[in-house]
């Protein structure tokens, strides 16, 4: 199977998704080793960890695709890419659907902010109209349906900017366009949460931000409420920040950084083993 023929098989399935995100090859194939059915490039850490700039539309469509292409080819797991606004008008949404499907994305996510966009839980944000938010679903369903191998996910953000009767709205229309996958952004409670599961019936993507916006529940909580999947945006940068800054303080003080992975750990999770032995096969 292909990418987004593994995203349809686990979507068809009646087994809730974990989902941590990913920002680069290596976490990506952590992802992979650590037994998770799937995972998404996370925006937010793309740019942090390529730039070490906030998530507010600086990366342009190219940085992106280019760090997705690297992060494709680095797992079997399929990924779903942060496709951000689809980078323009209705043409620029569907070479963004048509690009990522070439990079080896399973599925993409676009989104109603207005453009430059920035992370749904931090402050600033503003959405497109109505009409403009349903332009850019329907560009996306219309790539995938004119030959683009990949799955859509609609999401809004208008939840804050023009309450939860709008989001749900358009959480309606993009579900009657054909989105694949539905996700409302940073809803505020657990009843809110329910609301939007209640009223779509597509597959919904549940978004746990540490220290977001939208309550961080267990697994188990958002399957019975009806998520499908729940995404980790943060969870492997915030945990690799902390212990970067930890093993630079402590190397400040004299002392060598006590909780590292050994080096022969690493050489095994990046593919040394597997590289000898396919040199061998080619020696002379």
């Amino acid at each position: 199977m292909n990418a987004a023929e593994k995203l349809r098989t686990l979507l068809n399935r009646d087994a809730f998704l974990m989902m941590p995100c990913c920002f680069d090859g290596m976490s990506a194939k952590l992802v992979e080793r650590a037994g998770y059915p799937l995972t998404f490039m996370s925006g937010f850490s793309v740019s942090a960890a390529r730039t070490a700039l906030p998530d507010t539309g600086l990366l342009s469509y190219g940085e992106m695709v280019d760090q997705g292409r690297a992060i494709c080819q680095a797992t079997t797991l399929p990924v779903i890419g942060d496709g951000d606004t689809g980078y323009g008008n209705g043409l620029n949404v569907k070479r963004t659907v048509a690009g990522y499907a070439q990079a080896g994305f399973a599925g993409i996510m676009i989104e109603d902010q207005v453009s430059p966009k920035r992370c749904g839980h931090t402050k600033g944000k503003q959405t497109v109209g109505f009409d403009e938010a349903c332009m850019r679903i329907q560009a996306a369903v219309d790539a995938r349906n004119e030959g683009a191998d990949i799955l859509i996910m609609a999401r809004s953000d208008a939840r804050e900017t023009e309450g939860m009767d709008e989001a749900i709205r358009r959480m309606k229309a993009f579900e009657e366009i054909g989105a694949d996958i539905l996700f409302l952004e940073a809803p505020q409670s657990v009843e809110e949460m329910k609301r939007f599961c209640e009223e779509i019936s597509a597959p919904k993507m549940a978004n746990m931000v540490e220290q977001g916006k939208t309550p961080v529940l267990a697994p188990a909580e958002l399957e019975a409420m009806g998520y499908k999947i729940a995404a980790y945006p943060l969870t492997l940068m915030l945990s690799a920040l902390k212990a970067m800054e930890q093993a630079l303080e402590e190397l400040k003080t004299g002392k060598h950084p006590s909780n590292l992975a050994s080096f022969a750990h690493l050489q095994e999770v990046v593919g040394f083993p597997e590289y000898y032995g396919a040199e061998d096969k080619y020696k002379i």
